[in-house]
């Protein structure tokens, strides 16, 4: 009887073409990458873990969850600014968002650290991902955000 050769373990095929359109400079970013797709799939199922605990990722909540958490999430919709401790309003979305505080509040929206407007331009900016953050917390900075094993 004759043996059958062991082959090489597959990758999972990738069969399905996705496209969506981005602006200009996220396109630039993107490509300078050196495995665009590999990003972008990570970023995607990252986002897996992050589904809102209160709609569960159906973007739409009953009466009653929404009547029970609305005034706590307008009591809790201000925090400190990381370095002054001034009160910083925070957005329930990107879209709300004035154009010039768009970049400083979309940070804190990805998860990065908040500062007021008159702090963020005086604090160092991460040459890989333009957050500004502490230089004393660039190090931990670096692990969390650009940590490419997972």
């Amino acid at each position: 009887m004759a043996r059958k050769e062991s082959k090489p373990p597959k990758t999972s095929p990738k069969s399905q073409i996705v496209a969506f359109k981005v602006e200009e400079e996220l396109a630039k970013f993107l490509d300078s990458l050196p495995n665009k797709s590999e990003f972008i799939r990570k970023a995607i199922l990252a986002q897996f873990g992050m589904t809102c605990p209160l709609c569960t990722g159906s973007g739409v909540v009953p009466r009653g969850i929404h009547g029970h958490f609305k005034p706590v999430i307008v009591a809790h919709s201000s925090r400190p600014c990381e370095k002054c401790k001034n009160v910083v309003e925070i957005p329930l979305s990107a879209d709300s968002i004035a154009v010039g505080d768009r970049t400083r509040l979309e940070q804190f929206l990805h998860g990065g650290p908040l500062y007021c407007e008159r702090c963020y331009p005086t604090v160092t900016s991460c040459d890989d991902c333009g957050w500004h953050v502490p230089t004393e917390k660039m190090v931990e900075h670096f692990k969390k955000v650009h940590s490419h094993s997972a």
